[in-house]
């Protein structure tokens, strides 16, 4: 068995130096980053809002949405801070499908993965210049994470990488906030186990290089439901997986305590629909419980222009080609609704 070496790829620095970020984008990421850490050490009460569609896939819808959001923000920004979602790269549980705009930029066309660096880079650069916002991406290989490490304002761990070692020790020192999944067991020793992990210093091998990291006292969980041995989708975003979650925290002594709850995912069933009643139910808990309200400090969602998804090459423009999301209109609406619950 062998592995066909197609050509060697720029290093991150090499990258960055082709595609800089202005100053003006790096004191804006540097402004809003510390808005973020702020809501999760809880000296701000407002309530974060990662949001947008399950993969980004063509530039020009991206932007579209989040321009739409930007405006939204610019009215709730008093109760709700937004990071929009530009997921670049996607697990493919099969490996099949579309694995996001890092391997295909256009994805109706072959890989190319130095076209797909180069344009996701110029994206999260874009969307940052452009609306003042910051902006959430997956960590899915940990060692790319060096060609947007200046720019990214968040990054989640998913429910597949999050017992990986690797990811882990990445995480320990992007210096920005990171979210770890549940993984799809639902064995929440897991995800505590590496946020434990990540918020703990580490010295070991990076892109050839060794490392020490000091540790991020920002890595939190993130609840993202479940599947059982039977193969069916069950949910942790109730009051009482909550306060599981919460008292899991109290033993653990980690650094501020945090959750995000994914209202996707195996949590919606992946009902995309749902997503509006998931949301407002766990603000319910967090206006039952002082506790739940301290420990949630925001919701996840799947959304983009339009409701639902499409295969590949139907060319509905804004319509997801991975899973499905909440379309403008109920996107619009629900953030408004949130925002009035808060």
């Amino acid at each position: 068995m062998q592995m066909k070496m197609i050509r060697k790829l720029p290093v991150p620095h090499e990258i960055k130096e082709q595609f800089p970020i202005s100053d003006r984008a790096r004191q804006t990421r540097e402004v809003r980053m510390e808005e973020m850490k702020a809501i999760f050490r809880g000296d701000d009460d407002r309530m974060l809002l990662i949001i947008g569609p399950c993969s980004a896939d063509h530039e020009e819808s991206v932007m579209d949405y989040i321009y739409r959001i930007a405006d939204v923000q610019n009215k709730v920004k008093d109760k709700i801070m937004i990071i929009p979602r530009i997921y670049t790269n996607k697990p493919r549980t099969t490996g099949e499908g579309y694995k996001g705009m890092i391997h295909q930029p256009d994805p109706e066309k072959k890989p190319d993965m130095l076209e797909g660096i180069i344009a996701i880079r110029k994206l999260h650069i874009r969307a940052v210049e452009e609306t003042g916002m910051i902006f959430a991406d997956e960590m899915l290989y940990p060692e790319n994470h060096r060609y947007l490490s200046d720019i990214l304002g968040y990054v989640a761990v998913g429910a597949r990488s999050v017992e990986d070692q690797q990811h882990r020790l990445t995480a320990s020192g992007v210096g920005i906030p990171v979210g770890m999944k549940n993984p799809t067991s639902g064995d929440l020793s897991v995800m505590m186990n590496s946020i434990t992990a990540a918020q703990r210093g580490h010295t070991f091998l990076y892109r050839g290089w060794e490392v020490e990291t000091e540790g991020n006292p920002y890595a939190h969980a993130i609840l993202r439901g479940l599947v059982n041995r039977h193969g069916q989708n069950r949910q942790n975003y109730h009051y009482e997986d909550l306060i599981h979650l919460y008292d899991l925290y109290q033993e653990k002594q980690l650094a501020n305590p945090a959750a995000i709850v994914d209202c996707n995912h195996s949590n919606s069933c992946k009902q995309y629909i749902e997503q509006i009643r998931i949301s407002k139910e766990i603000l319910h808990s967090c206006r039952y419980s002082k506790e739940v309200r301290s420990l949630v400090k925001g919701l996840m969602i799947e959304s983009y222009i339009e409701d639902g998804c499409q295969k590949i090459g139907e060319g509905i423009y804004g319509k997801s080609i991975t899973d499905p999301c909440l379309g403008w209109e109920k996107t619009e609406k629900l953030i408004y609704e949130l925002a009035d619950l808060l």
